[in-house]
């Protein structure tokens, strides 16, 4: 078994990356988040899960032991394979992740490509009480999404135009959800772009 991989960065497409290691390139495919903060030519370690099938031998990279651990728990659940797995990782930083899980957040979790109402029902049941979430935090959490408006139109338009729902979420947090819909996005975009600068 293949424990960890640590390289050059040759190069980088959507959802994967290739490592030079001594002149042997290794594929691997890793989170968006990830990807997002890696260099050509720079040097990377990444913890693996190798999946090998008759046809196949994937490797799956993260840069902690904390996200690996919840990629092998996504695993662990029916019907929820490596793809579906990085796709639920792509939802947000791994705390929101685990937050969604132990909060029942299914609506969240079916924002990742590839997760229908049935799994992401199946993900929270099988995995709310191992996600490592103190019983404060996970109250938390539930807290978080009762708050949360599930038809929030305001939401619906960040994403329309690129947000992920809980990037979509953050950048309303701290407006009035009094204001009109078209008012809460543009100072929610406003927000954004000073946070960038």
């Amino acid at each position: 078994m293949i424990a960890s991989i640590e390289g050059i960065v040759e190069e980088k497409a959507l959802d994967r990356v290739i490592l030079d290691v001594h002149g042997i390139g290794y594929e691997i495919f890793v989170t968006v988040a990830s990807l997002s903060t890696f260099e050509t030519g720079k040097n990377v370690k990444l913890y693996i899960h190798e999946q090998i099938k008759e046809d196949a031998h994937d490797l799956y990279g993260f840069v902690s032991l904390t996200i690996k651990d919840l990629f092998e728990k996504l695993l662990s659940v029916k019907n929820v394979g490596p793809r579906v797995a990085m796709s639920v990782l792509n939802i947000g930083p791994v705390d929101k992740v685990k937050q969604a899980i132990a909060g029942g957040d299914a609506r969240l979790l079916q924002t990742a490509k590839g997760v229908g109402r049935r799994a992401a029902e199946q993900i929270v049941v099988e995995l709310r009480d191992k996600v490592g979430l103190s019983p404060a935090a996970a109250a938390e959490a539930i807290v978080y999404r009762s708050g949360d408006s599930g038809n929030d139109e305001a939401v619906e338009a960040l994403m329309s135009l690129g947000y992920t729902v809980y990037d979509a979420k953050t950048a309303l947090a701290n407006i009035d959800p009094d204001l009109g819909i078209e008012e809460r996005v543009r100072l929610a975009l406003k927000g954004t772009r000073r946070s960038l600068t």
